[in-house]
């Protein structure tokens, strides 16, 4: 049999584009679960608040509503802070596809032996490993600054945006379940 200016499709090739579409869906949906940063940064939300009650309530329902932008926020500038630390950076781009399969992407609950694991168990020990990585690497100083940097900007915003127009369901927001599916 003659093939003659044909190029035989292997199956290996159709998985390779399953698998890259599938990922580059996941990637779309699992940036869905932020939310809008037109939401986050409207400037007719933000006013000082009342007293210190009302602050740490704000901050409160704040970082369990923009929980997702508030973490993209944070590792973008440990990102910038390390760019002059080859090292650092080769171990923050290795973690952050840690951070994208086990945290940004995932549609399901983790599950480990059997248990599902809480999103914000995920989170912390994450972040706690991604933090333990890099001071290993020798760039303590910028590390620590810009975590420190990443808190204030933070902290301040979430004490300032007001949480009025936020949405009704402020039962979710603060059981940290924002926009993936509960579990049944």
């Amino acid at each position: 049999m003659t093939m003659y200016g044909t190029i035989p499709a292997s199956s290996d090739e159709g998985t390779n584009l399953k698998f890259i579409s599938t990922a580059k869906a996941s990637i779309k949906s699992g940036l869905g679960t932020r939310r809008p940063w037109k939401q986050m940064f409207n400037l007719r939300s933000i006013n000082f608040p009342h007293g210190v009650s009302d602050a740490f309530s704000r901050i409160r329902t704040n970082v369990g509503y923009f929980r997702m932008n508030y973490v993209i926020i944070m590792l973008l500038i440990l990102f910038f802070s390390l760019l002059w630390h080859p090292v650092s950076l080769i171990v923050f781009v290795v973690m952050m596809a840690a951070w994208l399969f086990l945290y940004f992407l995932r549609n399901e609950p983790l599950m480990i032996f059997h248990r599902i694991i809480d999103d914000r168990v995920v989170l912390v020990v994450l972040f706690v490993v991604t933090i333990v990585l890099l001071l290993l690497t020798g760039a303590t100083m910028n590390i620590l600054s810009s975590i420190l940097i990443g808190l204030v900007v933070v902290v301040v915003h979430a004490a300032l945006r007001c949480t009025d127009d936020l949405s009704s369901d402020e039962e979710r927001v603060e059981a940290g379940i924002y926009n993936k599916e509960i579990p049944r």
